[in-house]
Parts: structure tokens; C-alpha cells; sequence
């Protein structure tokens, strides 16, 4: 008897890449909708339909599945890294084309919603932002200019936050009906100036 017909014939559930998959699902929407101190073990399991054993037995404890689930996906980290690559005169664009094709992602807007919401009481959390900022960001600050790139990366990602809570979490019109290459058109500068425009100097006179 070949495995396919017995797993049919017993009406096994499916397998844990399955069932771990659910429970990351749910911890995600969990984690940015409430946030990290109001969501719970047990919340996840009941949305993911699975006891909450299995929770701990697949992630151990709360903290180690917050922080496996709000990794960010690895296409979002390539893209990041390979920004360098192109033109300076453009970076601000092809950095807005990525941070808002992520944020346009549910997946990745979770993850992103997650660790901002939950930045504020969780120290894993906050982590996770700033490493955000300090390695993706910072790698591609220090990748186009040796002027303040630290300081560069802090913008860039003061940026990024503002625009995951006014358009995604607060809602702000009209940001929030925008179309997404209207966001892209519009934040694209503002990235342009943080990555290699003049910061103390101000905005050139003809702008």
C-alpha cells in the first residue's frame, strides 16, 4: 500500500509544516492587531485550531515565536540588499518601490505592524525595529555615502515607521486611500534627501 493511499485511508491531519504554518499565521495577525503584551499563547492556538501545547512544543515560549514570526521575509532583506547596486540618483525611488511593496503585502505589513505596535512595552520588539534600521537600512546608507550614515538610517527609518502607523494602523486620509504608486511618488524624495541629499543645508532653493 503506497503512503498517499494509507494517509488518505487513516484521515490524518496535516503534517506540522502545516499546522506550524497556521500558528505563525495567526501569531502574526495576533501580534499586529494586539500587539505583544495582549496576545497570548492561548489566542494563537485557538485561531490556528490546535492546542496550545503545540504552540510551546513547536516555539518554545512566547518571545522566541515572537521573534521567528516577525522576521522579516527573506525577499524584503534581499531587495534591501541589493539597492546599492543601481544608481545613487535613483536609491530614493527603488527604496520607496520596496518599503511600500512591502507594506502593500499583508504578509509582510504583519510583521512590520507587529514589531511597530509592540515596540513600545516589549524590549524584543524594539530590538527588532532597530535592527531593522541599523542593519538593513544601515547597510545601505553605508553603501552610498560615508556622511552621517548613521544618522541617515535613523531618518530612513523614522520615515518607514510614520508611514506603517498613518497609513496602515491610524488610517490618516487621504494617505490611507492613496494608490500605491502615488505613496511610492510621493515618499520617494523624502528618501532621496535622507540617503544622499544635504542634511544640515536644507532643501535646495528651487524645490
Amino acid at each position: 500500500m503506497s503512503r498517499e493511499s494509507s494517509a488518505k485511508r487513516s484521515g490524518r491531519r496535516p503534517g506540522p509544516t502545516t499546522t506550524r504554518e497556521a500558528i505563525a499565521e495567526a501569531a502574526r495577525r495576533q501580534f499586529a492587531e494586539l500587539g505583544y503584551d495582549r496576545t497570548t499563547l492561548r489566542g494563537i492556538a485557538a485561531e490556528a485550531g490546535v492546542d496550545v501545547a503545540l504552540v510551546a512544543r513547536f516555539y518554545g515560549s512566547k518571545d522566541a515565536l515572537f521573534r521567528e514570526v516577525m522576521a522579516l521575509p527573506a525577499e524584503v532583506a534581499e531587495a534591501m540588499a541589493g539597492l546599492a547596486d543601481g544608481s545613487t540618483d535613483t536609491v530614493g525611488r527603488r527604496l520607496a518601490e520596496v518599503i511600500v511593496g512591502m507594506l502593500e503585502n499583508p504578509r509582510s505589513r504583519s510583521i512590520v505592524i507587529g514589531r511597530i505596535r509592540s515596540a513600545s512595552s516589549h524590549p524584543e520588539a524594539a530590538a527588532l525595529v532597530r535592527e531593522t534600521v541599523t542593519r538593513d537600512v544601515g547597510r545601505l546608507v553605508a553603501a552610498v555615502t560615508d556622511d552621517e550614515p548613521e544618522t541617515r538610517a535613523v531618518l530612513v527609518g523614522s520615515q518607514i515607521v510614520g508611514l506603517a502607523l498613518a497609513r496602515y494602523v491610524v488610517r490618516v486620509e487621504p494617505l490611507a486611500s492613496l494608490a500605491e504608486e502615488d505613496v511610492i511618488d510621493y515618499v520617494a524624495p523624502v528618501f532621496q534627501h535622507y540617503l544622499v541629499g544635504p542634511l544640515k543645508a536644507g532643501w535646495p532653493d528651487d524645490l
